[in-house]
């Protein structure tokens, strides 16, 4: 019961990763609102955990519903104290075919959703004494991604927001950090590439040491430790969960 009594706000969290950190959120104690556009998966999850679970429709790039669901959020469970900003859009497109609609749209859900996220959670955790807030970035907030400038931007954006704000809602008793998952089996990656998801289970990834993509269970381990009290000293940090993407030139051994 590591978040026992507290109240978390999970964007994106009707499926995929999002909802891997609901439901383990939900196990340790904390009352979780889902937040989403996925109306029919959200409120599947919320009612599959029946007490201290609700679902609110939110599109993260829209300042008024910001303002709604933190303010339902307050009301339901009586405050805020961890906000993990998750919803997320990934698309893969050659630079040259990159339209300014395209970049506007992952920047807007990305970054946007991320900065008013954190600048409309702040005041509701400041009034319950302090929380956490957990940044969904990337390991292309880390290093450049092909066929994905628009992406790349978005999450270099997101660690920036991170550090920043951290220097600023410490003296409110607020914690703020990110994390930047490598090649994880989600929805949102097998539909970025056009594939089926079952098509990724086992895919080898030569460019990794663990040679392969991660579960958003074994990822979501770490939004817990960020969101819950153990991490009381820990903010404007980046934390990376990759496989060892990240960690240098790999090269395989010779057998």
């Amino acid at each position: 019961m590591r978040l026992k009594d507290k109240v978390a706000l999970v964007t994106g969290g009707s499926r995929g990763f999002g909802a891997s950190i609901v439901r383990l959120f939900h196990r340790e104690g904390a009352s979780v609102v889902i937040a989403d556009v996925r109306d029919e998966e959200g409120q599947a999850l919320a009612a599959s955990l029946g007490a201290r679970a609700s679902y609110q429709r939110l599109d993260v790039t829209c300042e008024a519903d910001w303002i709604r669901v933190v303010a339902a959020t307050e009301a339901a469970f009586g405050g805020l104290r961890i906000l993990v900003n998750n919803a997320g859009v990934f698309r893969t497109k050659p630079l040259l075919e990159t339209s300014l609609q395209d970049y506007q749209l992952t920047i807007g859900i990305n970054q946007t959703g991320t900065f008013l996220g954190i600048r409309h959670s702040v005041p509701a955790m400041r009034a319950a004494g302090g929380g956490s807030i957990v940044n969904i970035a990337s390991t292309a907030g880390l290093e450049g991604v092909s066929h994905a400038l628009p992406y790349t931007a978005s999450k270099h954006a997101v660690i920036g927001m991170t550090r920043a704000a951290a220097l600023e809602i410490a003296a409110y008793g607020i914690r703020i950090n990110a994390l930047c998952p490598g090649g994880m089996l989600t929805p949102l990656i097998a539909e970025s590439y056009q594939v089926p998801l079952e098509s990724l289970v086992g895919m080898d990834m030569p460019t990794a040491p663990m040679r392969r993509m991660g579960t958003p269970d074994e990822i979501a381990g770490t939004v817990l430790f960020l969101a819950s009290d153990e991490a009381s000293y820990t903010t404007g940090s980046v934390f990376t969960a990759d496989g060892g993407l990240t960690a240098g030139i790999y090269s395989p051994p010779r057998l």
